[in-house]
């Protein structure tokens, strides 16, 4: 099995023993080290190959989205907070995932499923390749390509720069961040839903409260920001 190195840093001891021992329950992680103060982490920058972050935001010192700046080069980064205000400036910061306190162990085992697709997209490297005939897309998975329809498509997720493109048949990955896709032509029959979510309108069975009910009875979570681009299917 890979393994990921990562460290983890919160200023409050049981928050911080908490994600420790959730960490420890995933055999793909290799804590390198714990801290209650970012500022103490940094020397760890330079010396170690490090894959994931674990970060509070609100420390004293040196606060997570700044540590976070200064580890840009991780390619993981999930911020843990009891302040939830601070989403929207954290996924400026190339953040994969967001947990607001406190954390529970399912939705910890959630965002190690996010961690675990996108080390696997990163490593296979799949690309965007091309489309052709105004239906159709080919994507290279290793040294194939795949043909995909894109009336088959339920809906893309995104992955930091990667998407994944789920159809009811199989996931096809790409390197390609969502807001991308959704600039082609060949896509302008999604909608985006959520800041990591957009859905092919014709297989939108039920508009929810916060949820959009797709074919297969298949749940994506609404955002906030993106209630208004429902309204026009109302």
């Amino acid at each position: 099995m890979k393994k990921y190195n990562c460290i983890i840093i919160d200023d409050d001891e049981i928050d911080r023993l908490t994600v420790v021992s959730f960490a420890k329950k995933f055999q793909e992680l290799h804590i390198l080290g714990v801290f209650a103060d970012a500022e103490d982490a940094g020397p760890l920058l330079g010396k170690e190959s490090i894959d994931i972050l674990f970060l509070d935001i609100d420390m004293p010192s040196l606060n997570g989205l700044e540590f976070r700046k200064m580890a840009a080069h991780v390619p993981v980064c999930v911020f843990i907070t009891a302040h939830p205000e601070h989403a929207v400036e954290s996924f400026q910061l190339d953040t994969l995932d967001f947990i607001v306190k406190p954390v529970k162990l399912n939705r910890f085992t959630q965002t190690m499923a996010r961690i675990n697709d996108y080390m696997e997209l990163k490593l296979k490297a799949q690309l965007f390749e091309s489309s052709i005939g105004g239906d159709v897309i080919y994507i290279k998975e290793g040294h194939e390509q795949t043909k995909v329809k894109l009336h088959d498509i339920l809906y893309l997720e995104a992955l930091k720069d990667y998407t994944k493109i789920v159809t009811s048949a199989k996931r096809h990955c790409v390197l390609s961040n969502i807001g991308t896709l959704l600039k082609e032509e060949n896509f302008n029959s999604f909608i985006r839903i959520h800041r990591s979510y957009a859905v092919q309108k014709q297989y939108i069975k039920k508009i929810l409260t916060n949820e959009v009910l797709l074919n297969n009875d298949i749940l994506i979570p609404i955002g906030r920001s993106y209630k208004e681009n429902l309204n026009t299917l109302l």
